[in-house]
């Protein structure tokens, strides 16, 4: 599962005040919270008592803005140091759970899960969001497939005209370059949409808003995190989807969004945006539970030098 690489576990975005949110990293279960200081904390999930879910549970305020995680169980309070204090006693138990490590840049919660660092965590983000509005996060899901088969899908540029084909009407890809630039990459193509029939408008007249060529520029940050950078008459979009192993057969993707509208009218568009995204996962996900594992490929297309990138970097991982 690459370790050593950073994971976007979430933006801040995703969690709200004294709520608390369960994420996954490398077969380990951990609670994420914000207190009214936006300081963010992340514990493992199972209460040492007896086991429960702390992402069950709730956030008790504390002095100062901070907060602590109550056991759904027993009401337990663990504060971020992972303390306690016992019931009938005043005085705060030594840490009893081992708090993770998160590098918070911004609004964005990275971690290495506890391994040693062997790789820098990419400051692309960072440029896009001091330079770009944020318009929201989407399509938060788990699939119950390794990390390789979920990253080999997202850098398959043949599969647009399938897969996704019922969303945008995809004809063909025209496939222009790919630059490797070891753990970096770009790739560059053009995708022909064939025009929504008078059905389709009226079913979505959201589809009118799809070009009739897509260029695509996906820069690729090895091994979590894929961008679009899409130029359209309403503005530039910035769309970055990201991956996390949550457990060795089951990986976690969502998309944030980012965007720079010519003019404020253009701004109510944001949803149908975040829809077109949530819709591209989804297909992804459905694609990828209807794949036999570990079928021979016979076959070979053109173009499939995104996958050879991704094979590439795990084989020699944390090489290039």
């Amino acid at each position: 599962m690459l370790e050593g690489a950073p994971w976007l576990l979430a933006h801040k975005s995703m969690l709200k005040p004294h709520q608390p949110m369960k994420v996954s990293l490398y077969g380990q279960d951990y609670v994420l919270w914000k207190d009214q200081n936006a300081d963010v904390i992340a514990l493992p999930n199972q209460c040492p008592h007896m086991g429960a879910m702390l992402s069950e549970g709730w956030c008790v305020a504390q002095g100062g803005g901070k907060s602590a995680i109550a056991c759904p169980f027993h009401a337990l309070e663990f504060d971020a140091a992972g303390c306690t204090v016992l019931p009938g006693s005043d005085r705060k138990t030594l840490p009893l759970i081992k708090p993770l490590d998160l590098i918070i840049q911004g609004d964005f919660i990275w971690s290495y899960g506890g391994h040693e660092p062997r790789q820098p965590i990419p400051d692309v983000l960072n440029q896009i969001a001091s330079a770009h509005e944020f318009i929201g996060e989407t399509a938060d899901t788990s699939v119950e497939t390794p990390l390789l088969p979920l990253l080999l899908n997202m850098h398959d540029y043949n599969h647009q005209n399938g897969t996704h084909r019922d969303l945008f009407q995809i004809e063909r890809v025209d496939f222009d370059r790919f630059i490797d630039d070891g753990h970096h990459s770009e790739a560059l193509y053009n995708m022909p949409t064939a025009p929504p029939s008078w059905r389709a408008i009226l079913r979505d007249p959201t589809v009118m808003l799809i070009p009739r060529t897509i260029k695509a520029r996906l820069e690729n940050h090895f091994p979590g995190l894929v961008i679009f950078h899409g130029e359209t008459a309403f503005g530039t979009i910035k769309q970055c989807h990201i991956f996390v192993p949550e457990a060795e057969n089951r990986s976690r993707t969502y998309v944030l969004m980012f965007g720079d509208w010519k003019t404020p009218i253009f701004k109510p568009l944001s949803n149908s945006i975040l829809n077109f995204a949530k819709i591209v996962v989804e297909q992804d996900k459905a694609i990828l539970t209807r794949l036999y594992p570990d079928a021979p490929q016979k076959i070979k297309l053109n173009n499939e030098v995104g996958m050879d990138w991704v094979r590439r970097n795990f084989e020699q991982w944390p090489n290039t």
